[in-house]
């Protein structure tokens, strides 16, 4: 895994660009059996995801292993390191390659009781050494800290840990995982060592929320050099309960967040998640220290939600496009309606050379449509990202149209130049 040559997205060592769509299985890889694991990577491989999120010690949400036990004694301190707590995920953790999938491992979660929060910093990095070593021969993309706030004057403390860590290293991929709404671009921009900026748009679903993610840094920052892939590590989840209202979120909303990550900046990928595979729940249950989630169903139920086939149609789709030539562009709408209601926002993005257009809206509304930057005539498509049904339209030859789904619910429109469709990217 390497950064693409432009620095936008990830790519496979020979140049061919890998779309992340990470599931977030943070528990998975210290309470799974192996023939467990095994089975959940089989059917996430199925379902078209290629990476798994994890942590890869004891923390806030998993406090023991399979064996009830931590990875290491002591709070500040390490006291003695625990072997046999990692030795239990090595064979795991090779299985998550041989399943064809990257591995996203977080070092130290930071959030609460947890070893990147309570450990002095030169032990935190230590163990972060000793991780590193022990794993970095797979393919794989380290993700540095979990959930932590790492802005302002808490910033410097994970400089250094990264510096440290990672800094004249023969190394992988580095992101950091942020806490919910934290945008930690300007006090990272030039650390060398973070590859991949990552966000966590997290599960509100009011207005705040949604224009944070519609609206904010994601959307304003990405043009800022040196560029990075900018990946949402942690949308909202499948089933958890909304942050404040206490509703389940839908598939709907999954959906609805996950297109506007990508569609809002250059897409690189996104993540998915839902609390009885985070939280490995092998019955229903609350998860532990997470009080107002909901409950959670077993891992076993949850893999087979409905958001999670949705994702696997989103990375279909994505495949069959020239993704990493898109870039945001909301000229394109004539009419933005997500100013006045930020539920109907419409994401749209589109190729530098004009060639192809995407655009996401959430909800049935009239897209009124400035297309003086595409190249015409243009094929037009509309798709349905919970079916996967696709319904062709007349061609487009104007610059200004109005444009309505075909029905209700959620519709991807996908404009192609039909001058040279075999050449999307020349």
């Amino acid at each position: 895994m390497r950064l693409s040559d432009n620095r936008r997205y990830l790519a496979h060592s020979d140049d061919t660009p890998f779309f992340w769509l990470a599931d977030t299985a943070w528990n998975g890889i210290i309470k799974s059996a192996l023939d467990e694991w095994s089975e959940y990577l089989s059917f996430r491989r199925q379902q078209g995801f290629s990476a798994v999120q994890f942590v890869i010690t004891h923390w806030r949400g998993g406090p023991y292993d399979i064996e009830g036990e931590k990875a290491y004694e002591g709070k500040e301190r390490i006291l003695k390191l625990n072997v046999g707590f990692f030795k239990r995920i090595d064979t795991k953790f090779s299985m998550i390659n041989e399943y064809g999938l990257v591995a996203a491992p977080v070092l130290l979660w930071a959030l609460g009781d947890n070893p990147g929060v309570n450990l002095v910093e030169d032990d935190a990095i230590l163990l972060a050494r000793y991780l590193t070593s022990r794993y970095g021969s797979h393919v794989l993309a380290w993700i540095l800290a979990g959930d932590g706030d790492y802005r302002g004057e808490k910033a410097e403390r994970w400089r250094r840990i990264g510096r440290a860590v990672f800094v004249n290293k023969d190394r992988q991929l580095v992101a950091m995982h942020p806490g919910g709404k934290h945008w930690i671009l300007p006090d990272f921009l030039h650390e060398e060592w973070l590859d991949i900026l990552g966000y966590q748009s997290e599960h509100g679903i009011d207005d705040s929320d949604l224009r944070w993610l519609c609206f904010g840094p994601p959307s304003r920052n990405w043009h800022l050099e040196p560029k990075r892939p900018i990946i949402n590590l942690e949308p909202n989840y499948e089933e958890h309960l909304a942050y404040r209202i206490l509703k389940p979120i839908t598939a709907h909303m999954v959906r609805r967040a996950a297109y506007w990550s990508l569609l809002t900046a250059p897409p690189a990928g996104v993540s998915y998640g839902t609390n009885g595979v985070w939280y490995w729940a092998t019955k229903p249950e609350v998860p532990f220290d997470h009080p107002h989630v909901g409950v959670a169903k077993s891992w076993g139920e949850s893999v087979k939600l409905p958001g999670a086939k949705d994702m696997g149609r989103l990375r279909r789709f994505f495949s069959g496009i020239p993704w990493w030539t898109l870039y945001p562009d909301p000229e394109i709408l004539a009419e933005q309606p997500g100013l006045r209601n930020v539920e109907l926002f419409i994401a749209a993005s589109r190729s530098e050379n004009g060639k192809i257009a995407v655009i996401y809206t959430p909800e049935e509304q009239r897209l009124h449509l400035n297309l003086s930057g595409l190249k015409k005539p243009l094929d037009v498509i509309w798709i349905n990202p919970h079916t996967g049904e696709e319904i062709k339209a007349s061609p487009l030859s104007t610059d200004h149209v109005t444009l309505s789904p075909p029905e209700g619910g959620d519709w991807l429109l996908v404009l192609k130049s039909s001058v040279s469709n075999n050449a999307l990217l020349s």
